[in-house]
């Protein structure tokens, strides 16, 4: 126990493995995520492209009334010098938008693989429950049948069969309700795995057994967590992109090399003996009505806000943690409280059998105390669902993510 330092490792189950792999391969959310992070790479690759020159080819004809056609030949080279490193702040800007892209993409894995265990988990509860009332169903059903005998030999009266048979209704309803959630939960499984068909599942009739993920301090581990990741890269873009405003404030200067031939046919006009120019220009802005001075104040403000961004999803971090480590402690000692008081409520409903068969207890006595131990069970079953789940919570919460 406590050792999981990933979430796959948390249930040893390979069909729940084989759950995990098919949503992050098929999930048409999960999807889209990919396809922005590579969009992400190729505009990196596109920034990437202004530190070397721009080189163009040009060939046009022109004809004027009382004169020879003439044919231009052209090869222009441009090239903005970066003095000032504005074309590098630029592209680092790009790189920490496209890192923030990839952790935004890994916990949209890790967050989809979460969701699809307690999914499978969820399964497992719910038919835990189906069968307690199934059990509660056959116990009421046999309480019926055994106060229609009594009744039949004189030894009860219409009001024990009316109030068994009201018992015996309800529970049906309650296990048709459980079975539509079953099925309403199946379909949600499918959808976290892009199935559009509607496939049942066969789960276990035992709760597995999960681990509970190695947690330190949060300080220790929350560096683990990609929306972290994902927020601090937002910052580092942010500043990049302040840094970029503030440098179109500043001088520039490009260069221009160009060759360019005239001549009275195509063929002559392909740079055969071609004119060379060699041009350097020094430009600066004077007056944009201020625009580029909002630019560098957005731009800072956009920081601004990303590091605030940061705080509030360190702080919900830190919380979750928090959280999911008090509901496992809270969990376990009212699963312990529970499994006290159902050994005792068994006992309870022994007694009240045997006083019921001894005419000392009414059916509606034994009616309550059977529905009491059977809410218990069903109360046992879900605190013990709900600290396992808890416990996928807390791996997310910790960062313990999936492999690629």
């Amino acid at each position: 126990m406590g050792s999981a330092t990933h979430l796959t490792e948390l249930i040893n189950s390979q069909e729940l493995q084989s759950l995990v792999s098919e949503a992050l391969a098929n999930n048409p959310g999960l999807q889209q995520t990919l396809l922005a992070l590579e969009q992400s790479k190729t505009q990196l690759r596109q920034k990437r492209g202004d530190r070397y020159p721009e080189l163009e080819a040009g060939f046009s004809a022109s004809n004027t009334k009382d004169s020879d056609s003439q044919y231009t030949g052209s090869l222009t080279l441009n090239w903005q010098l970066d003095l000032w490193q504005h074309i590098e702040d630029g592209i680092n800007a790009a790189e920490q938008s496209q890192f923030q892209q990839q952790e935004t993409y890994q916990a949209a894995r890790d967050t989809l693989a979460s969701e699809t265990m307690s999914s499978w988990l969820s399964l497992i509860s719910q038919k835990r429950s189906l069968a307690i009332e199934r059990q509660r169903l056959n116990t009421l059903e046999r309480n019926e049948q055994f106060i229609l005998q009594r009744y039949q030999r004189g030894l009860g009266t219409l009001d024990d069969l009316d109030s068994a048979r009201s018992s015996t209704l309800s529970t049906r309803a309650s296990a048709r309700e459980l079975e539509q959630s079953i099925r309403e939960g199946e379909r949600a499984l499918n959808s976290l795995l892009g199935r559009v068909t509607d496939n049942p599942y066969q789960v276990p009739d035992e709760y597995p057994n999960v681990e509970k993920p190695l947690a330190e301090l949060p300080e220790q581990t929350l560096a683990r967590r990609p929306d972290l990741q994902a927020a601090w890269h937002a910052i580092a873009a942010a500043e990049k992109d302040a840094s970029v405003a503030y440098k179109d404030l500043l001088p520039r200067i490009d260069v221009q090399a160009a060759l360019e031939d005239i001549a009275a046919s195509p063929g002559d006009a392909l740079l055969t003996d071609p004119v060379w120019s060699l041009l350097g220009q020094l430009t600066a802005p004077l007056f944009q009505g201020g625009k580029l001075k909002a630019a560098v104040e957005i731009a800072n403000l956009e920081s601004a806000i990303q590091y605030q961004n940061y705080r509030e999803t360190l702080l919900t971090a830190v919380e979750e943690v928090r959280n999911a480590l008090a509901r496992e402690q809270a969990l376990s000692e009212r699963q312990a409280y529970i499994q006290q008081a159902l050994e005792t409520q068994r006992l309870t409903l022994t007694r009240y059998q045997d006083k019921y068969r001894a005419g000392n207890a009414t059916i509606l006595e034994l009616l309550d105390v059977q529905g009491q131990t059977y809410d218990l069970e069903a109360q046992l079953d879900t605190l013990t669902f709900n600290r396992l789940d808890n416990r996928i919570t807390l791996a997310l919460a910790l960062g313990l993510g999936v492999t690629e």
